[in-house]
């Protein structure tokens, strides 16, 4: 299965990054430390927007930046694009192809603000019209569902933020991971059929939730949504009942005690199926154990994790993973 091999592929891709990118990931971070850049915009879509809301973590707990969001659509159908002072602009697109996330970074050239690309297509409108270019190296991922370009993304933010030998340690990480698969099928089978599900990450797993419940929604057709931890608690809870599956990430770290609080308070009040991905010392709810690393980088192994217990979660639903419904590999939006 071409989506499966492309799962796997992901450590010797995330390998290759390490080496290939480290300078162009300094000529980035230099852009991000300049003295008149106070903040980060960043445009993306779709799964890139959850390798965004990633860097919101990483480059705010390293760099010290605030990082914000663009709605492209200010700078296309608006034609109001906001004032860009003091913000560096970048781009995170797999093809980097797309009408209106060129008009944030044209709009960005406009205004003389500094643009980095983070994209797995060098030669795209978006790396050319970029001062920076960090290309993803993750080959052509031929699936409709973005995998290994998704974490290749999240390695270039992490590279961006910090050159680091945490860094090194990643691809091992993502390797123990996926040698999870049968735990992983065996927990999926558990929760099938599925047709809804909230999805659960606080900190540099926020990403990973929301990323985690778009696979769930394109490759198995589960209604899956995504929330922090701190914010399911303020409302959505009211949601669980008995056998409401909850998907959780946890990572070793210290949000850790707050997220299995409530998956505990959510099993024993309500009843719902939960099972968690985690690499913390947990013994009494189903889980999945992965690898020790640190918690800023665990997102690349976590979502690895996610992306083999989707697969069989599609498949447990009679679903063809390989051939969502509706999609093609490269969306254009103006």
């Amino acid at each position: 299965m071409l989506l499966h091999d492309e799962i796997l592929e992901q450590p010797a891709v995330l390998e290759r990054a390490i080496v290939d990118n480290r300078h162009i990931a300094m000529e980035a971070r230099a852009i991000l430390e300049r003295t008149d850049v106070h903040h980060v915009v960043i445009a993306a879509r779709g799964t890139s927007d959850n390798a965004a809301r990633y860097a919101k973590y990483a480059w705010g707990s390293r760099l010290g930046l605030p990082v914000t969001l663009a709605a492209p659509s200010l700078f296309t159908r608006y034609s109001t694009p906001p004032n860009l002072d003091g913000a560096a602009v970048v781009c995170i697109s797999q093809a980097g192809q797309s009408p209106d996330m060129l008009s944030v970074i044209d709009e960005a050239g406009r205004q003389n603000r500094p643009t980095i690309a983070v994209t797995n297509d060098p030669t795209s409108p978006v790396a050319a019209n970029s001062t920076v270019v960090v290309p993803l190296g993750a080959a052509p991922e031929r699936s409709i569902a973005a995998t290994k370009s998704y974490t290749a993304s999240l390695l270039a933010i992490a590279m961006i933020a910090e050159d680091s030998d945490a860094l090194t340690r990643v691809p091992d990480a993502v390797a123990g991971a996926l040698a999870r698969e049968r735990d992983l099928k065996d927990a999926a089978n558990r929760m099938a059929p599925m047709s809804k599900a909230v999805v659960l990450g606080r900190g540099h797993n926020h990403a990973t939730a929301f990323e985690w419940a778009i696979k769930l929604q394109e490759m198995a057709y589960v209604l899956a949504h995504p929330y922090s931890t701190a914010d399911f608690a303020h409302g959505p809870y009211a949601l669980l009942e008995p056998g409401f599956p909850v998907l959780a990430v946890i990572a070793d770290g210290v949000l850790a005690d707050d997220g299995l609080t409530l998956l505990h308070r959510a099993r024993d009040e309500t009843g719902a199926s939960i099972t968690v991905l985690t690499n913390t010392d947990v013994t009494d709810l189903a889980r999945v154990d992965l690898p020790a690393v640190d918690e800023w980088l665990s997102p690349m192994m976590f979502i690895a994790a996610a992306q083999l217990f989707t697969l069989y979660t599609a498949i447990a639903n009679g679903v063809d993973p390989e051939t969502p419904r509706g999609l093609i590999k490269v969306t254009k939006t103006s």
